[in-house]
């Protein structure tokens, strides 16, 4: 069974050169050594205040919501991103990530009235858009770095492994005229 430490060294590969440091460092540990690289557990240390809390909680949702398959927040994806920051990354790592969280919050408030994380998911999704598109300070770097951690979390959780993707130690023949139409899941191996 693929295990958290074998798909976070994989994950360097999805992101390449753009990936954000605490996630590189945790997959430069995972393929550098053989003790867990993320453990399960608290952070060692508090990164967001409760109502950060709250607001990575709803993004990430947003991110990969619950489908046919549980989405980011019954995959553990808060408090993976929390406690990646905490114990893989430094303070200048934390800064673009608790100024776009402030930033969301305060374009939120202007904009809806209340606060992001209370926000309807079209108002969330419209905040996220905005990060992106770079007109909330700092928005671009924040959501570049929350979309890599919420994949990086979802994807080497067990739900992620499990549920959304169908795990295959030794994948089946190859049949080059498969028929789209019946793909139901992607492969990992």
């Amino acid at each position: 069974m693929i295990d958290r430490r074998t798909a976070l060294a994989g994950v360097v590969t999805m992101f390449g050169a753009g990936l954000f440091a605490p996630i590189a460092r945790a997959a430069g540990a995972a393929q550098a050594s053989r003790v867990p690289v993320i453990s399960d557990g608290p952070p060692s240390t508090a990164v967001f205040t409760p109502d950060q809390r709250a607001l990575v909680t709803a993004l990430s949702e947003r991110i990969i919501p619950t489908t046919d398959t549980p989405g980011a927040i019954a995959a553990g994806v808060p408090m993976f991103i929390e406690k990646l920051l905490a114990d893989w990354g430094v303070p200048d790592d934390r800064k673009p990530i608790l100024a776009g969280l402030d930033a969301v919050e305060a374009r939120s408030l202007k904009d809806y009235k209340v606060s992001a994380a209370k926000a309807t998911p079209k108002q969330q999704d419209a905040l996220l858009t905005l990060a992106m598109n770079g007109q909330i300070p700092g928005g671009k770097d924040f959501f570049e770095a929350m979309r890599q951690m919420v994949i990086t979390g979802y994807y080497t959780s067990e739900i992620g492994i499990t549920q959304e993707r169908e795990y295959l130690p030794v994948p089946g023949e190859y049949n080059g005229a498969f028929p789209y139409s019946q793909v139901n899941k992607v492969y990992s191996a």
